[in-house]
């Protein structure tokens, strides 16, 4: 079973080149089926800098869950050790942006859309996930 495809979210169709530590921009893009242009430059408005190398939770909370009105699903407590990792058979169908260590992801239906596959091999913890529906 694939558990990986590589996406850049539109990103190079979008012109841009080379790499970068846009993540969030992507994971968005990705999740939510919305051109990588478009949320780049509402990221970039709503943080008033370009999201190119990162977007702060102050930023991308408030945007997934207001502007798009996608609901937050917390995986782990503070003191309660990881319970969900980046693996198909622990994470909800459908369309999610998974909040990992530093990282941003989008998951479809148990496989990682992004430009690398984070999950090392199924032990990455999983913080929590936005959904469109409301999956819990």
């Amino acid at each position: 079973m694939t558990t990986f495809i590589s996406n850049d979210g539109g990103r190079a169709a979008a012109g841009f080149r080379g790499q970068t530590g846009d993540c969030v921009t992507r994971s968005i893009a990705i999740a939510t089926e919305t051109p990588y242009l478009e949320v780049y430059n509402d990221l970039k408005t709503l943080a008033g800098e370009s999201p190119r190398k990162g977007v702060s939770k102050k930023i991308y909370k408030p945007y997934l869950e207001d502007k798009l009105g996608w609901i937050w699903t917390p995986t782990m407590e503070i003191g309660t050790g990881c319970q969900v990792h980046l693996r198909p058979d622990e994470l909800p169908t459908g369309r999610l942006v998974a909040r990992l260590s530093r990282h941003l992801t989008a998951v479809i239906d148990g496989i990682v859309h992004d430009t690398h596959n984070p999950s090392r091999d199924g032990t990455r913890c999983v913080y929590g996930y936005w959904t469109s529906t409301g999956l819990r």
